[in-house]
């Protein structure tokens, strides 16, 4: 069947500003952060005081007023000023979605000096020259940008954001590609279906006896990161040499965040181009961080990354994800469906009933390729395939 749809896909560059550029960045940043908590102070206030709920057209209109007097304001873009303010009024329309439901509102918070990261172009004032691979950026100039890959021609950029990551600096286009046609094989072209189970012990283990090692790039750098901590801890509060320490940390978290990615990206790109239907087990990852002992590990690994991977590219691809219930896919056997409870230490599924024995991932994995739609009445490939792919 095909799907003719639009989707929005973000597409991330990085740039190299100079020195003189940098400074500008950084002078945007702050002008956008102390504009955002402004404006947030001033719908708080006015609900304190006054019972007024403050609108963004409201904040707006004063904007440009502000913007008479205030020199810093008007060096910025118009645009990436108003893109601040849609932030703001975002964070609430959140927060009253949030309160609504029942859920746990968390009311909008003031910006730290580093907590502060990005702004936005949204509609105009930026364009790409793609020959001197260069970004145009009104008010600032011409950056140079590492262009890895082409933006599809026919697909239009919403907008573009310039982000920074400690000491380096990236844009993220927004781009829509309209009448994106998605090829998507129907039951009888399905000829290669994979469960899959993520774990801490393996990362994956798939049903068809294959297995992917868990890196633990957080655990393997943890004791360089306490080092450094150390390190940090010992510094003057406001001193120069505490900076330079707390930038040594944080590209440490950014070579672990970036190492995971990759490995992330690799994986989803090998099962999107080997499988037609993959499925995975629709865990609750945001409660099952909450236990203390398997929090950290479960974070280290990066589930919900990795399928969120497979899941837009699969899209592309014309592939299937499904989520299935995860309930007691440990505990029943594969083979015979009887249920043989099982610790969390026994690696090892031997089943009383039939004599089945097999790894306990693995037979996990068979039982959420089973529960799926697309799996039943599918034959299951046999233990012992062809060692993973590195995309």
């Amino acid at each position: 069947m095909v799907y003719g749809k639009t989707m929005i896909r973000t597409y991330k560059f990085r740039l190299y500003p100079t020195k003189h550029q940098k400074g500008i960045f950084t002078q945007w940043l702050t002008t956008c952060r102390i504009l955002y908590n402004n404006s947030l102070a001033e719908r708080k206030n006015e609900w304190e005081t006054k019972k007024i709920s403050v609108t963004y057209n409201d904040q707006a209109a004063q904007l440009k007023e502000d913007k008479k007097t205030d020199l810093f304001l008007r060096r910025v873009h118009s645009q990436v000023l108003q893109d601040v303010l849609r932030r703001v009024d975002k964070t609430f329309k959140n927060f009253f979605r949030r309160v609504q439901k029942g859920e746990k509102p968390g009311y909008p918070r003031f910006k730290g000096k580093n907590r502060y990261g990005s702004f936005t172009y949204p509609q105009s004032g930026f364009s790409i020259d793609y020959e001197g691979k260069k970004l145009i950026l009104s008010k600032i100039g011409n950056i140079n940008i590492k262009l890895h890959r082409q933006i599809p021609s026919e697909g239009i950029i919403k907008t573009c954001t310039i982000k920074r990551d400690v000491d380096q600096w990236y844009v993220c286009f927004s781009v829509e590609l309209p009448d994106l046609e998605t090829k998507r094989k129907t039951e009888r072209e399905i000829t290669h279906a994979v469960g899959i189970d993520v774990g801490l012990k393996s990362l994956l283990a798939l049903s068809n006896g294959e297995t992917v090692e868990n890196p633990r790039w957080f655990r393997n750098t943890e004791k360089k990161l306490t080092k450094e901590q150390r390190k940090l801890s010992k510094k003057q509060k406001g001193s120069k040499n505490r900076k330079k320490q707390r930038i040594k940390i944080a590209r440490l978290h950014r070579k672990v965040r970036n190492q995971r990615s990759d490995l992330h990206h690799k994986l989803s790109n090998y099962l999107v181009k080997i499988y037609d239907v993959i499925v995975f087990e629709n865990l609750n990852i945001t409660g099952m961080v909450k236990n203390h002992h398997l929090a950290k590990s479960i974070s280290d690994a990066g589930w919900r990354q990795l399928i969120r991977f497979t899941q837009y590219k699969a899209e592309e691809a014309g592939t299937w994800v499904e989520l299935v219930d995860p309930n007691g896919t440990t505990q029943f056997c594969s083979d015979c469906g009887n249920v043989v409870p099982k610790k969390l230490s026994t690696r090892i599924h031997r089943c009383p009933y039939c004599g089945f024995k097999i790894d306990r991932d693995t037979n996990a994995a068979i039982n959420i390729l089973k529960r799926s739609y697309s799996g039943q009445g599918l034959p299951v490939e046999p233990v012992g395939h062809a060692p993973l792919g590195d995309g």
